[in-house]
């Protein structure tokens, strides 16, 4: 899959993405970031947009509460 145009999709489907690349791939969300040719705050953004934000402790999105 290419990663670089996966900042256009639905952010709920990024989110599962995200979090399994996190997972498996990146150890942080500034390697996912450049995995996905985007900024790190470009990804928060979208992220927030349906309530998570990525905690850098899990390393993973995690909802807001």
């Amino acid at each position: 899959m290419d990663m670089t145009k996966c900042i256009h999709m639905d952010a709920n489907i990024l989110l599962g993405i995200a979090n399994d690349r996190l997972r498996h791939e990146c150890n942080n969300l500034h390697s996912l970031a450049a995995l996905m040719d985007v900024k790190d705050k470009q990804l928060e953004k979208k992220m927030a947009e349906i309530g998570f934000h990525y905690e850098e402790k899990l390393n993973q999105f995690r909802p807001n509460v």
